[in-house]
């Protein structure tokens, strides 16, 4: 996700370009809509050999030459097909945002923001009736980074009553399949939800993402996907780096743990191996707080 503003400047660039995007099996419907698309080749890991993926790609790959090639997770295949030109970004340790650092990599500035792109025809059929809706992410792809079901329950509770930022809005539930089962306190939280943990089309979610009112989710790709969306979006961190991950745009903004990345890290029993919550001494308190003053700030009232 946080390199989709990069795809989006060279798109601008290029306006005729044909695209070919190579990636990672989760995010590839996100591109289903992308002008200029030629095809999306889903990168997917076998338990054949241990670079058979990289194989299967280069095949795929390596029988023309490129006008550019852009890889953007520092992979040998960048320097093993044929093209004109090709910048191949590198994880650095600075202290800077991934955005930052993709752009500063590909000498671009300002840092384009994250942007996917999605059919009239798509937002059409996906149309909702325009009523305020709060969107949650209570998922993430490890255990350490997630928030208890129960308390995402509470702060959509808080947030959507008569006194809240968004009164009476419908909730917005977002999840893989395997995730609903631990996140049904959130299903749970409000009648009229808009559940989309039952294997929504990615693109056909974030295409209705983009009518919410304001998102509030853990340090996930849905979090990415909220801010680019152009939403209010609030990530909630504990042990991941927000310097780093945080959602970016100027509708954005984090509440974290008390404790920092390094002293949630710096604890004996910490093992990045266990699924146990590391974010349980972030309270309901500082994340409706913290929504309440970015929902001020977008809206300045």
């Amino acid at each position: 996700m946080l390199s989709t503003g990069i795809l989006d400047h060279v798109m601008n660039l290029r306006p005729n370009a044909k695209i070919t995007v190579a990636c990672g099996g989760l995010p590839a419907p996100l591109f289903a809509d992308l002008p200029g698309l030629q095809r999306v080749i889903p990168i997917v890991k076998t338990k054949r050999r241990r670079i058979g993926h990289w194989l299967d790609l280069w095949r795929q790959l390596s029988g023309q030459r490129w006008s550019d090639v852009i890889d953007v997770r520092s992979a040998f295949f960048a320097w093993t097909v044929r093209a004109d030109h090709r910048w191949v970004c590198r994880a650095e340790k600075r202290h800077e945002h991934r955005v930052e650092e993709l752009a500063r990599q590909m000498g671009i500035s300002p840092p384009p923001t994250p942007k996917l792109h999605v059919s009239e025809q798509r937002a059409a059929r996906l149309s909702l009736d325009g009523r305020p809706i709060l969107a949650i992410g209570p998922a993430a792809n490890w255990g350490g980074k997630i928030w208890p079901a129960e308390r995402f329950a509470e702060a959509a509770r808080r947030l959507t009553a008569p006194d809240g930022i968004l009164p009476g809005a419908r909730l917005m539930v977002l999840g893989a399949p395997h995730e609903a089962k631990d996140i049904q306190p959130v299903l749970q939280a409000a009648p009229d939800v808009i559940d989309l943990t039952r294997g929504t089309d990615l693109l056909d979610a974030f295409a209705m993402l983009r009518q919410a009112s304001f998102y509030f989710g853990n340090d996930s790709g849905l979090m990415h996907m909220a801010a680019a969306a152009g939403i209010p979006t609030l990530g909630l961190f504990g042990p991941s780096a927000e310097w780093r991950y945080r959602p970016w745009g100027e509708r954005t903004a984090v509440v974290r743990t008390p404790e920092t990345l390094e002293e949630i890290t710096a604890q004996a029993d910490y093992d990045y191996r266990s699924h146990r919550s590391l974010m349980l001494s972030l309270t309901v308190d500082c994340v409706v707080e913290a929504a309440i003053r970015l929902w001020r700030r977008v809206y300045k009232d």
